[in-house]
């Protein structure tokens, strides 16, 4: 309660970029004093998967901590995993402020933000030195995309630069072929543009486990394409799905959703589609491989109701800044009832 009257009288009120920052200040400032030790453990709800062990099925989505400063701090919030990112091989600052926007009435959030992080050069010192100070840490997922200044058709190269930096460091990498706030990045999903990034990247990804993760504004017929050559080519899944560029069936008024304006579309609006993408994938892909459901999450129900459809994990982003920082440690205390 405490939070959300927080979030309603002061955080509402501000730029929803600089409200993102000052958070993530306050949770980094109450990892390093401690206070997030005095939190009770989560209930142990193990999950097995891409060859690693999860203290629960919960773990923050990419987008949120694009450059691996609070990774520490999530894990001890409760997530049992946190994919960082997206990361690119060249540093760079993003889109046009403003650039993140809230839908309160939708529970949603619309991003183009552009990939905005300091490279993986920089990404990859940071978690060599997290990884080395031996602390408890939650599984890491790392996320990868194109950088802005290189040319679609170099793509390949861009993806193996990040990956040859990072790959030690991560426990499992995301290949992003589908933010919406890339110019054509999204073209990247087609099969023929994909096998070769997939394949480069798992050629030098150490053995780490590769998933790749896709729109869910791709039709059935390319999903299901898509699905096929995660099989193909051995990797180990499929994160479903990224942001949306729909409009649909929003609470909002149109005024609020043209002066939020282009970019992804993240929140309770894309749980539908977000559950029918994964009930595709199962279908094509069954325990072949582990599928990683992402969208409109919120509830230990929605939690439950994506592990039933078939996906191995969860991750929520939207959800955690609505509900607070206790979030995913309610969802898994839920579950363990």
């Amino acid at each position: 309660m405490f939070y959300k009257f927080i979030y309603r009288n002061v955080f509402l009120h501000m730029d929803a970029e600089v409200a993102h920052h000052l958070g993530m200040a306050f949770i980094r400032s109450l990892q390093a004093t401690g206070l997030l030790k005095l939190l009770p453990k989560i209930a142990n709800q193990r999950v097995s998967t891409l060859g690693l062990e999860f203290d629960g099925p919960l773990g923050m989505a990419a987008g949120f901590d694009k450059n691996a400063v609070a990774v520490r701090a999530l894990g001890q919030l409760g997530f049992s995993h946190v994919e960082v990112g997206t990361i690119t091989a060249h540093p760079q600052s993003g889109n046009e402020k403003p650039r993140l926007f809230r839908l309160p009435k939708d529970r949603a959030l619309v991003n183009r933000m552009g990939f905005n992080n300091d490279g993986a050069v920089v990404v990859a010192k940071r978690l060599e030195k997290l990884r080395a100070s031996q602390v408890e840490l939650p599984i890491i997922g790392v996320n990868i995309g194109k950088s802005k200044i290189t040319e679609l058709a170099d793509a390949v190269d861009d993806y193996a630069m990040s990956t040859r930096l990072l790959a030690k460091h991560a426990d499992y990498l995301a290949v992003n072929v589908s933010s919406p706030n890339t110019v054509g990045l999204r073209s990247l999903q087609s099969v023929e543009a994909l096998r070769p990034i997939l394949t480069t990247v798992a050629s030098l990804a150490e053995g780490k486990p590769v998933l790749v993760k896709i729109a869910p504004d791709l039709n059935d017929a390319d999903i299901i394409e898509v699905a096929k050559l995660v099989l193909e080519l051995g990797l180990a899944g499929i994160i479903a799905t990224n942001t949306t560029i729909t409009r649909t069936g929003l609470i909002s008024s149109q005024a609020e959703v043209d002066k939020a304006g282009a970019g992804g579309l993240s929140g309770a609006p894309l749980a539908l589609r977000s559950l029918e993408v994964l009930t595709l994938i199962k279908d094509i892909v069954g325990e072949k491989a582990t599928v990683i459901s992402v969208g409109g999450i919120e509830s230990a129900a929605e939690v439950s109701a994506r592990l039933e459809a078939g996906a191995a994990l969860v991750q929520g982003y939207s959800a955690f800044i609505y509900e607070g920082p206790l979030w995913a440690r309610k969802i898994h205390r839920a579950l363990a009832r």
